[in-house]
């Protein structure tokens, strides 16, 4: 096993394993990680209207058991690979948990402030090794390139914010009308936004809004061999990590506990 692997898997695996525990709400909010079987029919055959049509038929609970734990299994991977992710920037640039943080107020319509917090940064002053520097600040140049940044505009930026996500294939108008206000508000504050995606799952229409709105864009191709376009060659060659070569000699250990998750969730309740 390779340097820092065990620390790695287990930021990777422990989200992951509280989808095993998963349990639906059914619109109750309930405490503890929602209802029990037996907790769903005494709802249900209280409610006329469900009891009519038999929705307290344990398979109805099974499904609806199924389909949000599928949807925890997606979020709970995106959790933890958000968190290696940033640890990976910090250990292999040398950078702190203060330097990869990076968060910004943002003052409500009631008048309350709430903070928003973004999933990684890289400031080029805190990279002490000066060939990491430069290389990083060379990927940051080619970037904004691509995407036509005005040069005095470049000659601002100290560095980048990551958004992290395992795939994108949502179409959540919200979602990226969040991540345009993140990425202007990153602009002001002398920052590069970049969305690293680790999947190769992103929608088309996404990935061309995201550059047209001046975000850096890269997914989860493999032997593309272009840092500009695949989260694994920007880790690879910018970062100085093999993200990928990590992801696959620890295959069958995340296998593994993904397949534990989906008999969880896919058993029959006996709780």
């Amino acid at each position: 096993m390779k340097l820092n692997d065990a620390k790695y898997l287990e930021l990777v695996l422990e989200p992951i394993k509280v989808c095993a525990r998963y349990k639906p709400k059914f619109g109750r909010g309930a405490k503890g990680g929602g209802l029990t079987l037996e907790q769903f029919q005494t709802l249900y055959q209280s409610d006329p209207f469900y009891n009519w049509f038999g929705l307290d038929n344990p398979m109805m609970y099974a499904a609806h058991k199924a389909a949000g734990g599928m949807t925890s299994v997606y979020r709970q991977i995106g959790i933890g690979c958000e968190k290696l992710f940033r640890t990976v920037l910090r250990d292999s640039l040398g950078l702190t948990d203060a330097d990869v943080t990076w968060s910004y107020e943002i003052l409500l319509a009631s008048g309350k402030k709430r903070r928003l917090y973004l999933d990684g940064r890289v400031p080029l002053d805190k990279i002490a090794d000066k060939a990491k520097r430069e290389q990083f600040h060379d990927w940051m140049r080619q970037s904004a390139n691509v995407l036509g940044v005005n040069r005095k505009v470049f000659s601002t930026l100290t560095g980048t914010i990551f958004e992290v996500r395992q795939g994108y294939k949502s179409k959540d108008s919200k979602r990226q009308n969040a991540d345009i206000a993140n990425a202007a508000t990153a602009y002001t504050n002398a920052y590069l936004p970049c969305a690293a995606i680790l999947s190769a799952q992103i929608d088309g229409d996404i990935l061309l809004r995201y550059r047209a709105e001046k975000w850096a864009v890269v997914t989860g191709i493999v032997g593309a061999k272009d840092p500009l376009i695949s989260t694994y060659d920007f880790m690879k060659e910018v970062v100085g990590y093999d993200l990928a070569a990590f992801f696959k000699r620890n295959s069958k250990t995340f296998r593994a506990e993904i397949d534990s998750v989906l008999n969880a969730l896919l058993a029959p309740e006996t709780a």
